[in-house]
């Protein structure tokens, strides 16, 4: 083995057994598996908070007024909060949860994604701060049938 290769394997090793010492991820569909199968908003948001009291503010909300394309909408949201999580639901599938981001302290809380819904409904996303408020943003659009928005 050449002395190369040999000092790129071992720096790798290293790398990779450091790496589970900072990283931390907590399952939320084992330790909150009820948020997942709500089907309701309002009853996932208290199945993953405990409370719905929603504070509307705190959080930016960027979404189509329609979407020609039900199976990718984009969604932008965002806080400057100094949160726990952040959390995305919409009202139009069986399932009202489609995802919670546990942020760490180093993270910019700047989010695009893409997600489907069946039909027109309503998006919200939660924040919960660390002070113990929920901050909330909220957007409905229409979700054009047949992708020929309209």
């Amino acid at each position: 083995m050449e002395r190369r290769q040999f000092l790129s394997m071992t720096l790798g090793a290293v790398a990779l057994a450091a790496v589970p010492a900072s990283v931390r991820a907590e399952d939320f569909r084992k330790s909150k598996p009820t948020v997942w199968t709500a089907k309701s908003v309002d009853d996932a948001i208290k199945a993953m908070y405990g409370s719905n009291a929603l504070t509307m503010e705190g959080v930016k909300l960027k979404a189509p007024d329609v979407a020609s394309n039900g199976g990718a909408i984009p969604v932008d949201f965002s806080t400057e909060k100094d949160i726990k999580t952040i959390a995305l639901f919409q009202d139009a599938n069986p399932e009202a949860a489609v995802l919670v981001v546990e942020p760490t302290k180093y993270s910019v809380n700047k989010y695009s994604v893409k997600i489907k819904m069946a039909k027109s409904g309503t998006i919200t996303i939660v924040a919960q701060g660390k002070d113990g408020k929920l901050y909330a943003a909220k957007k409905t659009l229409d979700v054009a049938l047949g992708g020929c928005e309209g």
